[in-house]
């Protein structure tokens, strides 16, 4: 998962950022409004979480701006707000879910695997494409009966693909889901080519058909 925390707590913020960091995932932070404005202006995240009250400005006003600029990021508000007024403030302009302050971290992942397999796996714990099936939970990768062991990288690779299976997806959008905003400083993407083609390796040896289609000039396609 790709995670973006708007928090201006600071030791709840790095507490969130290093427990979705140590599960394996890319997790982004901001501190104030105008800073998680130009983050979510310029990248797009799996989940974003969204403190109402910042530095700057009104959380509520971002969720707004994503759904202005019909982004697809899901929006989980994590507030110390628990009006019914706040909540259903955020919830009717498009928020995806609401916790309220103070919470476990083991229910936050909850909720944010929760909003991301309804808005991209249509709310399956188990992902099939043609013969490839994905347990998301245990993250194994199967083709037919056939198990493929993948990197973490390649996973999330994978899964990023059969996300957005029909589109072509750019370099850019890839190396941005992959690394987080940090790919800025990479020269180039040949780090995207050799993870391509572990993956295709991997799934062909286990006899799957190859999905993976280059969109010379553009990036890839992942498509029956």
């Amino acid at each position: 998962m790709k995670i973006l925390v708007i928090e201006d707590e600071e030791g709840l913020r790095e507490s969130i950022e290093e427990y979705f960091t140590e599960a394996g995932n890319i997790c982004e932070t901001a501190n104030s409004y105008q800073n998680a404005l130009g983050k979510v202006s310029l990248y797009r995240y799996d989940c974003i979480l969204l403190d109402i009250t910042l530095p700057g400005g009104n959380g509520l006003d971002i969720l707004k701006s994503l759904k202005e600029n019909n982004h697809p990021d899901g929006v989980l508000i994590i507030s110390a707000k628990n009006s019914l007024d706040d909540r259903l403030e955020g919830l009717n302009i498009g928020a995806d879910d609401y916790l309220v302050k103070p919470f476990h971290l083991s229910e936050l992942k909850a909720r944010v695997s929760a909003i991301i397999r309804r808005k991209s796996f249509n709310g399956s714990n188990l992902l099939v494409f043609n013969e490839i099936t994905i347990d998301l939970l245990a993250k194994d990768v199967k083709v037919g009966t056939t198990p493929v062991k993948l990197t973490r990288k390649e996973y999330a690779l994978l899964l990023y693909f059969i996300a957005n299976k029909g589109k072509v997806v750019s370099k850019n959008a890839i190396a941005e889901h992959l690394w987080g905003d940090g790919i800025d400083m990479a020269n180039n993407f040949d780090f995207i080519y050799s993870h391509i083609k572990n993956i295709r390796k991997k799934l062909m040896e286990a006899g799957c058909n190859d999905y993976i289609q280059a969109a010379y000039g553009m990036g890839y396609k992942f498509t029956a």
